[in-house]
Parts: structure tokens; C-alpha cells; sequence
């Protein structure tokens, strides 16, 4: 059987990315570059990882795409933006840098954004209840902030928090899988049960409240107990997937400390290689990053 040949990617993609983060470089500085199916050069040597989130989705319909961890220059805050060249589309992701800015520094983000990229839509991504955002940056803020993965130095330590957080996530793992299991075993026999009785115990009741009532009740019970087991089942679900985004978050962060770690050991002068393929540096991103270090 003759192999499937991987699809190149599209240079116009690799290009826009480029430009972009170029762009970027002009007025806040580059800690960590996120890739999905992009190949880009840098403007300075910065650690690079895949893009976890889109990765581990089992579908293709994601266009390549670059997201940038960025502090800005004049305010310190952290920020992280994504290009995504082929809908014209830049995003502002206030979740994963929740507490690393302030809305003065976010609001100037977006209006720097729009000036310099007039013919692209910024949107702003929030904090969603349903996915647990809220209750996923407590969880990791609780051991390990995105400031001190992006600008620490103490890789023992931040290799030991990064160690910890991804317990964490394993030990809700397994606690939503109890309770997965745990509805799905009694679900279907207290229902039963549920049914059986209320049909026994409220018949008795036809005579004095009338038949149309005593059904009404016994529509009522049952659809209260399944609502009760549809609650704990989509906790159970919630639960999974508070655990699996702290789990990508941890190897997200170890990632970039290993890079830094690299980065740091190789001399902070060295500038990282171009990627296989991928597009050359223009001057200016050149001495841009001359000044950034």
C-alpha cells in the first residue's frame, strides 16, 4: 500500500503568521509561540510548541494558525493573541492570562490591534461557564502562574509545580470517572424503581384529587429524578473536562520550560534556526529582535 503524502502547508498562511508576530514584536515582547500546522521563523529566539488545544481534536477543519504569549511594553501585562490568517481573524484569549493584566493594558492591546490590523476581525475570547474556564485558571493559578512559566528561573521548582498540577488533573480524572460510573450503574434502576412506586403510592390518589392530577404527579416525579440523574451525569462530564484542560495546561507549561531551558543553556545571544521549509526572516524582524535582547 503506498503512503499517504503529508500536504504541504500553505505559504501564504506561513507568511501572514509571520507578518503578524513581526507585527507584534513592534510594541510587546515574545515569550512563548504556539504553532498548529504553521511553520514560522523568529524574530528572536523564544520557545515554540504545538498548539494543544487543536491538536488533540479529532477533526480538520481548523486552518493553520499561530498564538503568541505577549507582555506588553509599556504595562507588563501578559496577553495572548492568535492569528488566524486564512479568515482574517485575530483572537484575544483573556482566559489563559486571566490575572496577568490589567483592562487597561487589555483595552490598549485591542486598540493596537485594530490600528495595525485594519482588514483583520479581533475578537475577544472570554471565560465560558459550561468548559469550567473560571474553575480551570483557579486550579492552575493555585500552584504555578503564566508569569513565572514565561520569565522564571528557577526550573526545579517550576518543574515540581508543573509535576503537581498535573496530578491534580489526573486525581479529577479519576473522581469523574467514579461518578460517571456511579450514575450510569444506579440511573437506570432508581428510575425504575421510581416509577414502579410512584405509580403504586399516587393511584391511591385518583379518587380524591381526580385522575388528571395523579398523572400530572406521576409525569412530575419521574421527570424530577431524571432530572436530578441528568445533573449528576453532566457533572460527572463537566468534571472531565476541567481535568483534561488543566492536563493540556501542565504540558503546555512544560513545554515552554523545557524550550526556555534549551534557549537559556544555548546562550541568551543564540537565535533559533529556521524551520525546515519555512519562510526567511525580513530584515526588520532581524533587528527588531537585536533590540528586544
Amino acid at each position: 500500500m503506498a503512503a499517504f503524502a503529508r500536504a504541504p502547508l500553505p505559504a501564504a498562511d506561513g507568511a501572514a503568521c509571520r507578518e503578524f508576530l513581526d507585527a507584534l514584536s513592534a510594541f510587546a515582547r515574545l515569550h512563548a509561540v504556539k504553532m498548529y500546522r504553521a511553520s514560522v521563523p523568529l524574530p528572536e529566539a523564544v520557545a515554540v510548541l504545538p498548539c494543544l488545544d487543536h491538536e488533540a481534536k479529532l477533526h480538520e477543519g481548523t486552518p493553520p494558525q499561530a498564538a503568541a504569549y505577549i507582555e506588553d511594553v509599556d504595562g507588563g501585562g501578559l496577553h495572548e493573541v492568535v492569528c488566524v490568517p486564512s479568515r482574517r481573524r485575530i483572537e484575544v484569549d483573556v482566559v489563559s492570562t486571566a490575572g496577568e493584566h490589567t483592562e487597561a493594558s487589555h483595552a490598549r492591546l485591542v486598540e493596537r490591534l485594530r490600528g495595525r490590523f485594519p482588514g483583520h476581525r479581533i475578537v475577544i475570547d472570554g471565560p465560558s461557564w459550561l468548559r469550567g474556564d473560571r474553575r480551570v485558571v483557579r486550579a492552575c493559578r493555585a500552584r504555578v502562574s503564566l508569569r513565572e512559566i514565561l520569565t522564571g528561573r528557577d526550573f526545579p521548582g517550576l518543574y515540581r509545580a508543573v509535576d503537581e498540577l498535573r496530578i491534580i488533573s489526573s486525581a479529577m480524572e479519576k473522581q469523574s470517572r467514579v461518578a460517571s460510573w456511579s450514575v450510569r450503574t444506579v440511573t437506570g434502576l432508581l428510575l425504575a424503581l421510581g416509577g414502579f412506586l410512584s405509580y403504586q403510592v399516587l393511584d391511591m390518589l385518583t379518587g380524591p384529587i381526580g385522575s388528571t392530577a395523579v398523572q400530572g404527579l406521576q409525569y412530575l416525579t419521574l421527570g424530577g429524578l431524571g432530572a436530578v440523574f441528568l445533573y449528576l451525569g453532566l457533572k460527572a462530564v463537566h468534571l472531565t473536562e476541567v481535568s483534561g484542560r488543566i492536563w493540556k495546561r501542565s504540558a503546555e507549561y512544560q513545554l515552554i520550560l523545557r524550550d526556555r531551558e534549551r534557549l537559556a543553556s544555548a546562550g541568551p545571544a543564540t537565535l533559533r534556526e529556521p524551520l525546515a521549509g519555512a519562510i526567511t526572516i525580513t530584515r526588520r524582524a532581524e533587528e527588531t529582535a537585536g533590540v528586544r535582547r
